[in-house]
């Protein structure tokens, strides 16, 4: 049967049917809505063609069966879909969803885990040819029998998959283009019509189809994609770009691949360590690529911190570029040690690859250390601006202590792993020399926040003395940054920013601790001022066990979250009456007669007293 929500996407425009003048009706689908609806809700919300394609084919037999249109009990024999056959919206229905049957099923060849074969791409393509031509059926059908707007949903949906099976070969890339631009443009139009869910819809997929129209004019030369925009078009969501970042990440590694031929050699800071392994070489080129695609974005994301955009914080795009960096260079990482088990007794091919796993491990705590540092930049900006919203939780102090924490550390370990050589050139000394620095400057930076956190919990005196460490240690790690030969101009600046920010917060908080010992009396007073035994506020409401007289609530309202007011408990103190204290302070002052001539002697025998 026809599920509720897709029964509310069809409908049948035109008069009653006892119309004798109506011979042709024209049939109404919300194509785009229908369709979005059944891939979400059966797992292309999640990227699982498999259940999409097994839902379409659930669904065809349901078709089937209800419309009685059957090729057969024993043999096949096919029936013909023409103008003719479509007497009802549910033959337009049949043609659809054996379109989208056929377009899951080549889109669940794509997404194997090493990619489709040989053979399995040509069942690919072959599937998407089939999926092309039950589209263009259904364009001509909905042209023939539905109305103005069901139809120009047909054709945008039939030029997708036009393009998309043109994508998949390589080839006719200007054909191509004029079919995403052909769908495009329809998409666009229908935006500006319809209701708000509808007009959302098109805007979606004009924007999942903006990518393909690029990269066509890429392939054909009328433009350039850059790699930040690489980087977006693999953010977005959607069916219609499944296909693009799949064929975009299969050319981006072959192009891996045959740079990876070439590459035989790993520098860093004067070494030189060779690359035997292929796999070796495919991941240190891709974590190599996805490291231009960050410094790419750099200026970019400093632009969206700083700039009037500062609120919306798209800093994911360059922190998932770290994230796919790591993860190359400890698949790098995993293939050299693997290199390192099989190599056996050779102790020349053992020390490249130690030298090779060093170099590669160093370059990888450069890029934790870059990326923390993107980190401490996004919450400094969360602090300065002090936000409260409901939908982002405000950063404290705390939290940058914690992440100078982690920047200490990662900068402790680079240095261990630099300096662990015996033969040390200068470049690595002078890299060394770098971490000491860096770690001093991040040292003071945690100090003035540490002090911040103090401030924050009303410590004066102890955010008052970390504020002057703060300050000395600024002072210390700018002199040095002002000695060396390469000057890092953005930390020179930042220790200068941190130096004067101590010296004021220091100030501030000397001054409010003065005010509060000069208020402390006064304060306590006014606390003791409003002390009462009972302990019970004459401001606040009266219990129900006191106003038994009056008909009143003690629940209070059923909107209101409050406690009811029923009686105090535990019950508070109550003065009461009793015996005075005499406290006899004469006693000690009295000089008592003695009573000795009056004591009862004692008179014993001579003979008691053997018996001692």
């Amino acid at each position: 049967m026809v599920k509720e929500n897709e029964v509310a996407a069809m409908e049948i425009e035109g008069p009653k049917p006892n119309n004798s003048d109506q011979i042709n009706p024209r049939y109404s689908i919300n194509v785009l809505q229908l369709l979005k609806s059944a891939q979400m809700q059966h797992g292309l919300r999640h990227g699982d063609y498999a259940r999409y394609r097994r839902y379409c084919t659930a669904r065809l037999r349901r078709l089937y069966k209800s419309l009685k249109f059957t090729h057969g009990r024993g043999k096949y024999t096919r029936r013909a879909m023409n103008e003719s056959t479509v007497t009802e919206v549910r033959y337009l229905h049949l043609v659809l969803y054996t379109a989208e049957r056929a377009w899951s099923h080549a889109m669940e060849k794509r997404q194997l885990l090493d990619g489709p074969n040989a053979k399995q791409r040509i069942y690919l393509i072959g599937r998407l040819r089939k999926a092309v031509k039950w589209a263009d059926l259904f364009s001509r059908l909905c042209a023939a029998k539905g109305d103005s707007r069901t139809s120009l949903e047909a054709e945008a949906y039939a030029s997708c998959m036009n393009g998309l099976l043109l994508f998949e070969q390589d080839r006719n890339w200007d054909t191509a283009l004029k079919n995403f631009i052909s769908a495009r443009a329809v998409y666009e139009e229908l935006g500006k019509y319809g209701d708000l869910e509808n007009q959302v819809l098109c805007r979606e997929r004009v924007e999942e189809l903006e990518p393909s129209v690029r990269y066509c004019r890429h392939k054909i030369g009328e433009s350039n994609l850059k790699t930040s925009e690489l980087l977006q078009i693999g953010e977005m969501e959607g069916p219609a770009l499944d296909l693009f970042k799949a064929k975009l990440e299969a050319a981006m590694a072959e192009a891996r691949s045959q740079q990876a031929a070439s590459l035989t050699e790993f520098h860093w800071l004067g070494h030189r360590f060779p690359i035997s392994n292929a796999k070796t070489r495919v991941s240190i080129l891709k974590g190599w690529h996805l490291i231009s695609l960050s410094e790419d974005l750099a200026q970019e994301l400093e632009k969206d911190l700083h700039g009037p955009a500062a609120d919306s914080l798209p800093a994911e795009k360059k922190l998932a570029v770290f994230d796919k960096i790591y993860t190359a260079y400890q698949e790098a990482r995993s293939f050299i040690r693997s290199d390192l088990a099989s190599a056996g007794n050779a102790d020349s091919v053992k020390d490249d690859l130690n030298g090779l796993d060093k170099a590669v491990g160093a370059v990888l705590g450069q890029r934790t250390i870059e990326r923390n540092q993107l980190l401490v930049s996004i919450a400094k900006s969360k602090l300065a601006r002090h936000r409260d919203d409901k939908n982002e939780k405000v950063t404290k102090p705390e939290e940058l202590v914690r992440l100078y924490d982690l920047l200490l550390q990662n900068t402790g370990d680079l240095s261990d792993l630099v300096s662990s050589g015996r033969d040390r050139k200068p470049e690595e000394v002078a890299f060394s020399e770098d971490c000491v620095l860096r770690s001093m400057a991040f040292r003071a930076q945690r100090c003035f926040y540490l002090a911040k956190s103090y401030s924050s919990a009303g410590k004066r005196t102890e955010a008052y003395a970390l504020y002057c460490h703060a300050q000395s240690l600024a002072e210390n790690a700018l002199k040095k940054f002002q000695t060396t030969m390469d000057t890092d101009e953005a930390m020179t600046k930042e220790l200068k920013t941190l130096y004067n920010e101590c010296r004021a917060n220091s100030c501030i908080e000397h001054a409010t601790g003065i005010m509060e010992d000069e208020k402390a009396p006064e304060n306590l007073s006014k606390k003791i001022s409003t002390i009462s035994l009972s302990g019970v506020d004459k401001k606040a409401e009266k219990f129900l066990i006191e106003k038994l007289d009056v008909y009143e609530s003690a629940v209070g309202e059923s909107n209101v979250k409050s406690v009811p007011r029923i009686g105090v408990f535990p019950p508070a103190f109550q003065s009461i009456p009793r015996n005075p204290i005499v406290l006899d302070l004469a006693y000690n002052c009295i000089d008592f007669p003695s009573l000795e001539n009056r004591m009862k002697k004692d008179k014993k025998g001579f003979i008691s007293r053997l018996w001692r």
